[in-house]
């Protein structure tokens, strides 16, 4: 494909758009819930009403309102846009009604809520508003105009350079910066190098990854290859866990379709360029989200991590150079290069750069996927965006990072949700999972249900991970069910800081995050359930532990 090829797709794309475009999310959480027969629904009713020639029904990615799916939102030249709630199948005649007449039904949702006006759609600028399974709604949405311009504007270096300049952070957990590992593996004298995008989305409440998977997959491809352009790569993978089947026949198609157009494969955009990028489909295992074990898997072997160094940017796949980034680091490629590093740096605060993408969820009202510039308040997100706690409950705390963050408490929603201040509250950013507590949540039992996670996940390769978590989580068992002293309690402390401090890789140094979160905000619950000490001294000063008989 050459670059007149793209506009005339781009062209033929704005000229045959119809009056009124009827979005139907086809996102898994609509899916999950009828969409497809929404969407089979709206194609009959524009059918037999003859609106055909006027009317298009296009089946779109995540709309972000989770929590009210089935979505169909109206598109109509020179009308504010309308968004229809918990649309049923028997509603699409009702809709072409409101078409026709402009009386909106009762299920019509407001968009001028917070929820909506609050966020910076940079990754989900797509979402619910293309077809993911059509490559020419992409590049109608501009798709692939920065992939020519990577390749015919720019040299390597100069795309890497203005991934440095942007100020972009790893969107996976770590927050490493994606200019320097780029600038690192782009200066390896290797031959040959590997690009790989981490879809190992794992943690609890998380689906940040995968709705972009499902409603802009062809943006996480055009990422990938200007990506491979500026170190020197010519085969990509993708992993992503066999949880997620839609995003995966999304990511097949739109592969497929790239490949057909000359998008993907030899001479793309007629320069030099070659790549290519296939899927790896991972058995579920959290600990594959940690890019050694990650590695591991798509090479055949056990997903089990490695001692860094050497790091992956220098000895990676098959010991070769090897980027990898995350879905959402990709996908922000894009808009990087066709609106400049200075507009990302704009963005966020001085040490996290940009937005990012959050799944909502838990005791709020408004659950779904939000996008936010760093620096946004916690308050903010979860009481103006979210809504608050439904049924008049109150906020007791928010939990980020999943199974490796921390619980803040209802008093530092003030916090702005950046990488370091997270960091100074026993949190992490995480890959984006953010689920809100209310009063009647057990904290300990919340340590609990994280520690036990991670004992499942753990590979069982170190031993301070392998025996640390089942100590800690047999530990807290005791805690919750009453039957622990403050010894047990002291135990569980040091437990913690030992697994965290000399585990092999991320999952056990960040298991007890969680625990050592809530241990530092909510004291008082664990200290409410523990029985007094039998071992204690007596008034009289005799150690009764000394004359204990095992």
């Amino acid at each position: 494909m050459i670059l007149s090829e793209l506009h005339q797709i781009w062209e033929k794309a704005i000229q045959t758009r119809k009056k009124i475009v009827l979005r139907c999310c086809l996102a898994a959480g609509c899916l999950s819930s009828n969409g497809k027969g929404v969407f089979e629904s709206l194609q009959n009713a524009v059918r037999q009403s003859g609106l055909e020639k006027e009317v298009e029904v296009r089946g779109v990615g995540c709309m972000r309102l989770c929590c009210e799916g089935p979505l169909v939102s109206v598109d109509q030249e020179g009308v504010e846009d309308c968004l229809h709630v918990r649309v049923a199948p028997e509603d699409a005649n009702l809709i072409i009604g409101f078409i026709r007449s402009g009386k909106p039904l009762a299920k019509r949702f407001d968009t001028g809520i917070p929820f909506f006006q609050m966020q910076m759609p940079v990754v989900l600028s797509n979402c619910g508003i293309i077809d993911p399974e059509r490559i020419e709604s992409y590049i109608a949405a501009e798709g692939y105009y920065a992939l020519h311009e990577a390749l015919h504007e720019m040299t390597p270096g100069e795309v890497v350079s203005m991934m440095v300049r942007s100020g972009l952070r790893g969107r996976g957990g770590a927050g490493f910066s994606t200019g320097l590992k780029w600038d690192t593996v782009a200066k390896s004298p290797s031959t040959i190098k590997f690009v790989i995008c981490n879809a190992d989305e794992g943690d609890p409440g998380a689906f940040m990854d995968r709705s972009v998977l499902e409603s802009d997959p062809h943006r996480v491809l055009e990422g990938m290859s200007i990506a491979a352009y500026a170190v020197g790569a010519s085969q990509g993978f993708i992993y992503v866990r066999a949880e997620y089947p839609l995003a995966i026949a999304r990511l097949q198609l739109a592969i497929k379709q790239s490949k057909q157009m000359g998008l993907l494969g030899s001479g793309i955009f007629d320069s030099q360029f070659c790549f290519n990028i296939e899927i790896r489909i991972g058995a579920g295992a959290f600990v594959c989200g940690e890019e050694t074990a990650l590695m591991a898997s798509v090479e055949g072997k056990r997903g089990t991590p490695r001692p860094r160094p050497p790091f992956p940017a220098e000895s990676g796949l098959w010991g070769h150079p090897t980027l990898i980034n995350n879905v959402e680091t990709f996908a922000n490629v894009v808009p990087i290069c066709r609106r400049g590093a200075d507009w990302f740096a704009s963005i966020g605060t001085l040490k996290s750069k940009g937005t990012k993408v959050f799944a909502l969820a838990g005791k709020i009202k408004n659950t779904g996927l939000i996008e936010v510039p760093m620096g946004m308040t916690l308050r903010a997100i979860v009481e103006d965006m979210g809504g608050g706690a439904p049924n008049g409950g109150r906020i007791k705390a928010v939990q980020t990072g999943g199974p490796s963050g921390g619980c803040i408490p209802v008093d530092h929603l003030d916090t702005p949700v950046d990488y370091d201040s997270l960091f100074q509250l026993g949190s992490i950013m995480g890959s984006g999972g953010m689920i809100v507590m209310d009063e009647a949540t057990n904290m300990v039992e919340i340590a609990r249900y994280f520690m036990e996670f991670c004992m499942d996940e753990s590979c069982g390769k170190c031993i301070p991970c392998r025996a640390g978590t089942v100590q800690m989580h047999r530990l807290l068992d005791r805690i919750v069910r009453g039957q622990a002293t403050a010894a047990h309690l002291a135990r569980l402390e040091e437990l913690c800081e030992m697994v965290k401090n000399t585990s092999l890789c991320g999952l056990g140094q960040t298991a007890p995050n969680p625990t050592l979160s809530t241990l530092r905000f909510f004291r008082k619950e664990y200290e409410s359930l523990l029985q007094a000490d039998p071992f204690a001294r007596n008034p009289a000063g005799c150690n009764i532990a000394e004359h204990a008989v095992s």
